[in-house]
């Protein structure tokens, strides 16, 4: 297990010298109920009293209930400022306007919701001088789990170098909620979605993968070939890099 005691201290003084640099006074992040959005706002929040985080819902029902019940405790928890943002009727308008021109497949209609949430951050953080904070995983980075100027985008990312495995241990050292450790890995793009029923293999297997080179031989073919798939959505974002 790594020592998580180091690792936040190293985390809290890499974020304050990127705001140092980057001249910057806050840090806005989308705060979705779930376990990434958890320790990245836990972190930020550590490093600067002025962060405060974002609620979007956009059309699913979980957005609106489980998910935001639970972003809402952890912010309670931490002290952490938030705001809730609806999308709902600009992502129907969206699907509105474009509808008599195209044909929107399901996948694109998905990834509407997470670029208006990443459009709602830097417009909130331009205007009042806060860096983006990404809050993607190095499972999710690595097998491109993630939507590409969507969850993708933002200024710098603490747990870039985390796997599933490792960010709960790091959420169980912090004292996070137990519903934040306990619940099921889920974007909330559509109702019932899951992360790893949407990939179709688990997070212990590319934990395994990405620790060892290896796991079951379905599992690691499909890995390798998402990995090399989504080679384009890796481009120049800031992520946090532990220097061993």
């Amino acid at each position: 297990m790594r020592d998580y005691k180091k690792e936040t201290e190293e985390r809290i003084e890499y974020i304050r010298n990127l705001l140092e640099s980057s001249q910057t006074k806050g840090i806005i992040y989308g705060n979705s109920g779930g376990k990434d959005s958890a320790l990245v706002g836990i972190l930020c929040k550590m490093a600067c009293d002025n962060t405060v985080g974002i609620i979007m819902p956009c059309a699913s029902k979980r957005n609106f209930g489980e998910d935001m019940k639970d972003g809402l405790d952890v912010a309670e928890q931490f002290g952490i400022e938030t705001r809730t943002v609806d999308l709902t009727s600009v992502r129907e308008e969206i699907v509105k306007q474009i509808s008599p021109v195209a044909e929107i497949s399901s996948a694109a209609l998905s990834n509407i919701a997470p670029r208006l949430r990443m459009t709602t951050l830097y417009a909130i953080g331009q205007s009042e001088g806060r860096l983006v904070a990404g809050t993607g995983n190095r499972d999710e980075l690595y097998v491109g789990y993630y939507t590409k100027y969507g969850d993708g985008g933002s200024d710098f990312n603490p747990i870039a170098d985390l796997t599933v495995s490792e960010v709960y241990e790091f959420l169980e050292y912090l004292g996070a909620p137990e519903n934040i450790i306990k619940k099921a890995p889920s974007a909330g793009l559509f109702e019932g979605q899951t992360d790893e029923g949407e990939m179709g293999i688990k997070y212990s297997q590319i934990d395994e993968y990405l620790m060892t080179g290896k796991t079951d031989p379905e599992a690691q073919a499909k890995i390798e070939r998402m990995h090399k798939n989504s080679e384009h959505k890796r481009i120049g974002v800031q992520m946090y890099k532990r220097i061993i």
